[in-house]
């Protein structure tokens, strides 16, 4: 027998953000507007009733204003969260009664033949509309997996607190975008993770997003990302690209396979990577102009441009990058030099004129080794949650320890839930 969930209280604090209460525990709950906000809230109470196998009873708090919602385990509700505005709304004024004027004769129109009324026919819209709202979520672990496949299906609980959790992560990454984004990997000391960082990030927005997700190596010399790239069938590099750009025209019709003589192709993460320059006896390196005529030309083929960039952080296309983000990613592992090395840069960054992109930016601290220093961590984690929005934790994960290749099948599954939390996190902000 089902027990009955307590009440739910929901604050609505903002258009992107509400607080749910629900007996001494408080989620605050996060989207990236008003329509997505209301769905995210349905979707909570939803989580509550299908738990308790009955509906859930939620009171809707804004200012002044309260109002009932009832969710059902099937995800439909009984009050519109639009109802609380229109309730709050003041009386119309009442309009002055004007003298009415005798209209004037209009002259006859000459009757023309009967036109037959055309019967409305339902469209192929008016079909795709009548779709329900998707088939309810299987779960696929936990005993709630367990018993659905050993019942064939017959018993299908709802999907657990954990695979809830993934799920709803899932589709924060897969949100639509209504244009190009670009996330920039920051931290001007080496052996910070930074390659590995954008190598992850790509890995996880491509499978999950469906490709047309691009990992750029912005060294202004030489980087690593393409050595910890998967092998391809060239070593094109960006510099190659920019040499072509200046003697070709028809990138500007061509399709993405134009670029496939340029980018790594990483077939089972679904996504590409440019390096940086691989010759060592070169001499020409990569300035701001050149890192800008490239954006250009490469946010016209991707959705997502993660950049990873160098240590030099007053190289011109090092700072042309951050002033080109939308997304700034900073990284570190929980060591003191690492980690100082990151505050320097976001002091850095404001004093020249990106303190609004530092305080939107999302800080990733990755674990050293299998034993990181539990009160380091929590100290580096203060701090930065105090000068960026988020903080996440990565594992260490001992098949990235040797620099090679990544083998992205080879990732424990601890580390590949904590890069769809980064992913997720950084979505959210796009």
């Amino acid at each position: 027998m089902n027990s009955r969930q307590p009440d739910a209280t929901v604050h609505i604090l903002s258009s992107t953000v509400a607080e749910l209460h629900v007996g001494s525990d408080v989620a605050e709950v996060v989207a990236p507007d008003s329509l997505a906000l209301r769905d995210r809230v349905v979707e909570e109470i939803r989580q509550l009733a299908a738990s308790a196998g009955e509906p859930a009873h939620a009171t809707l708090v804004e200012g002044s204003s309260r109002w009932p919602l009832v969710v059902h385990p099937d995800g439909t509700f009984d009050e519109a969260l639009e109802e609380a505005a229109v309730d709050a709304a003041p009386a119309p004024a009442p309009v002055p009664t004007l003298p009415v004027t005798a209209p004037t004769p209009v002259p006859a129109v000459p009757t023309l033949a009967p036109v037959s009324e055309e019967v409305a026919r339902p469209t192929v819209q008016d079909l795709l509309d009548s779709r329900g709202g998707g088939a309810r979520p299987r779960a696929t672990t936990g005993w709630q997996g367990a018993v659905r496949r050993a019942t064939g299906g017959l018993i299908s609980p709802a999907p657990g607190r954990v695979e809830r959790s993934r799920l709803d992560r899932e589709k924060r990454v897969q949100r639509r975008l209504d244009a190009p984004r670009t996330i920039v990997v920051l931290n001007p000391k080496g052996g910070a993770h930074k390659t590995t960082s954008t190598l992850l990030l790509a890995a996880t927005f491509g499978t999950l997003r469906g490709g047309a997700t691009l990992a750029w190596d912005n060294n202004e010399t030489r980087g690593t990302l393409g050595w910890r790239a998967q092998h391809a069938p060239h070593h094109r590099t960006a510099v190659d690209l920019l040499e072509d750009l200046d003697e070709a025209s028809n990138f500007r019709g061509s399709s993405l396979a134009a670029l496939d003589h340029y980018v790594r192709t990483q077939v089972d993460a679904r996504f590409d990577v440019l390096a940086s320059d691989e010759d060592a006896a070169a001499s020409s390196t990569i300035d701001a102009p050149a890192f800008d005529r490239l954006h250009a030309l490469l946010r016209r083929y991707y959705r997502l441009m993660i950049v990873d960039t160098g240590n030099n952080m007053r190289a011109s296309n090092w700072v042309a990058a951050v002033a080109a983000a939308d997304q700034l990613v900073i990284v570190s592992t929980v060591r003191e030099d690492t980690a100082a090395s990151a505050a320097w840069l976001l002091d850095g960054l404001r004093e020249k004129g990106f303190g609004r992109k530092i305080d939107e930016a999302v800080t990733v601290l990755t674990a050293p080794s299998s034993r990181p220093d539990r009160k380091l961590e929590s100290r580096l984690s203060q701090h930065f949650e105090q000068v960026t929005s988020a903080v996440v934790n990565a594992p260490f994960d001992p098949s990235l320890v040797d620099g090679g290749p990544i083998d992205f099948d080879a990732l424990s599954p601890e580390t590949r839930d904590a890069w769809l939390t980064v992913a997720a996190t950084v979505a959210d902000r796009l």
